[in-house]
């Protein structure tokens, strides 16, 4: 877990660098808002107990500098015109995420929010791709935010499998830890060619 950590962390990190570069954002709408939610519940209404818990704190404050970038340069992105509608959506969007999330902790009777955090790490997942083919570049993306983040979850995903009995033995927890695995795999390979076709070296670009 603690090698998990550090793997996410460094691919906050690498976002916000790419980021700053491209001048645009580097982690999905939807993502974003979900991460955000959870490390935001997990902190602060339902905190976890140390060491996680200064994770994810650090987790949140990462987010919310993704989120300033988000708020920056989302308007100015394609097919966003209204700024004002803009905001609104993502205030929205956050209310329910938020609300979800919370709720879905609570029905599951699951306190350490694993459930939620795997399914919106596969949505992330599945989102990472969809925004790659909506740019059609490589913009605020990397090999190394795709090798990181899948390192991340492949760690968190075999200790939970192999080290709690409860979350070892779910179906659907062990559904999520291979699609994820699967489609973070995708990700990078249709990052690698997007990158050779922009004539950009594939690990030359951090």
């Amino acid at each position: 877990m603690i090698a998990s950590g550090v793997c996410w962390t460094v691919t906050y990190l690498l976002i916000i660098r790419r980021g700053v570069i491209d001048l645009t954002y580097g982690m999905p709408a939807a993502a974003l808002l979900a991460n955000l939610s959870w490390e935001a519940i997990y902190s602060f209404v339902y905190p976890h107990s140390m060491p996680q818990l200064a994770v994810d704190r650090v987790w949140f404050m990462f987010d919310v500098l993704i989120l300033l970038q988000y708020l920056r340069f989302g308007p100015t992105a394609p097919k966003i015109r209204l700024a004002g509608s803009f905001y609104l959506q993502f205030l929205l969007g956050f209310a329910v995420t938020f609300t979800a999330i919370l709720l879905l902790g609570r029905e599951l009777k699951d306190e350490n929010g694993a459930y939620a955090a795997f399914g919106q790490n596969l949505m992330m997942s599945v989102l990472f791709i969809n925004m790659l083919n909506q740019r059609k570049s490589a913009a605020g993306q990397s090999m190394y935010i795709g090798i990181f983040k899948m390192l991340g979850t492949a760690l968190a995903s075999f200790a939970f499998y192999t080290q709690t009995k409860t979350y070892g033995h779910s179906p659907l927890l062990q559904f999520l830890f291979a699609a994820i695995f699967v489609y973070d795999v995708v990700y990078i390979v249709m990052l690698a060619r997007h990158l050779r076709l922009q004539h950009i070296k594939v690990w030359g670009r951090f």
